[in-house]
């Protein structure tokens, strides 16, 4: 990090236009304003979303995005006003951290946040033009403005990299377990996608008590990879229909929760439609807009019943959360660093992408070097 009149500059993968490769340019951050802080990144996971957002999956118009939203760092400064974090402090970061004054924040449902807080964008290439941080957080960077609310201290004892799932896919995936299905002792279980958020529902549901959690999935390396995250049966979808097969697993009922987590509608109507009666499905997989579910008789339904939920970030409140799951690992709990196939150079977050969509990687884990800049 070099500064000139107070301003910082610092390096970072920024998509600029949509379908091209990230390259890795410096940008500009002015120094944090009240209630933000400016963290040096130690970590972070590349995740799905930001392939989408590079591609122009979610639009166009907020082009250049610096990439990135699941991160660990540490804190270098922070503006005016700010109390729950300090120089020094090692934090994950949370791309959603509640405003405590909107209708949901007043009516107790701050998970539900309709106006969660985010840095002013103060981000820009050389070029004069202004970042967009992906998720209002951009983690593939030796620095980033964020929120002060958005950052939640952790041990810094524990490991940058595992600490940075914390931010997005593990937390999304335990936490649709826990909080947005409620998974209970004795229940059973399918999980359709088996990449790094899967494989976190399935750890969810097996701290949770679940009984019988059937991994579903096409790669037969990532369905081996279920089985050590606590799957107690495989579907390989190549095989034949995953839900007369998940019924035959479940006694010819159908399983008492079912969690998408590919976003696809043919992945939705198979999590739908491999309940139990009174079943309960969890949406977690995000499609493009233009994804729909076609034909879906709506008498099934009614013939089921249940509920179809949206997991929204595990609908977690990453204050509460995030140290659980942090100790949850430290205890042997929770197996993060499963979760980490591969650590990369900053250098190499194009090729990160790559092996994600060859199946070669749960996760691929952005280390940055201590003295980035």
């Amino acid at each position: 990090m070099t500064e000139s009149a107070g301003t910082i500059t610092a390096r970072g993968a920024i998509a600029r236009e949509p379908g091209r490769p990230a390259t890795i340019e410096e940008f500009t951050i002015d120094p944090p304003g009240p209630g933000e802080a400016l963290v040096r990144l130690l970590a972070s996971g590349v995740c799905h979303t930001d392939l989408s957002a590079k591609n122009g999956v979610f639009g166009t118009d907020a082009f250049p995005f610096l990439l990135g939203h699941e991160g660990s760092g540490v804190v270098e400064r922070v503006g005016a006003g700010v109390t729950n974090i300090a120089p020094g402090d090692h934090v994950i970061l949370a791309w959603r951290a509640p405003c405590g004054a909107c209708r949901f924040c007043l009516a107790g449902r701050p998970h539900l946040c309709a106006a969660s807080l985010n840095a002013e964008k103060r981000m820009r290439t050389l070029d004069g033009v202004t970042l967009t941080p992906i998720l209002g957080i951009g983690t593939f960077c030796t620095h980033t403005l964020v929120h002060a609310k958005q950052c939640v201290p952790y041990d810094a004892a524990l490991p940058p990299e595992q600490m940075s799932l914390i931010g997005c896919g593990v937390m999304t995936g335990v936490g649709a377990a826990l909080y947005t299905a409620g998974v209970r002792p004795g229940s059973s279980v399918a999980v359709l996608g088996c990449g790094g958020v899967g494989d976190s529902v399935i750890m969810g549901a097996k701290l949770a008590g679940a009984t019988t959690i059937i991994a579903v999935d096409l790669d037969p390396r990532k369905l081996e990879w279920a089985i050590g995250f606590g799957a107690t049966h495989t579907v390989n979808a190549r095989d034949g229909d995953p839900v007369v097969r998940i019924k035959e697993l479940t006694g010819g009922f159908g399983v008492d929760y079912s969690f998408e987590a590919v976003g696809r509608p043919e992945t939705t109507s198979q999590a739908i439609f491999c309940r139990d009666l009174a079943g309960v499905c969890v949406i977690i997989g995000v499609g493009g807009p233009q994804s729909k579910l076609e034909n879906l008789p709506l008498g099934a339904f009614f013939d089921l019943g249940g509920s179809l939920r949206v997991s929204w970030y595990g609908d977690c409140l990453p204050t509460r959360d995030f140290p659980l799951l942090a100790e949850w690992y430290r205890q042997g709990r929770l197996d993060l660093d499963g979760v980490v196939t591969r650590i990369i150079a900053l250098e190499e977050a194009e090729e990160g992408f790559h092996a994600m969509e060859r199946g070669e990687t749960l996760r691929s884990v952005i280390r940055l070097p201590e003295s980035a800049g």
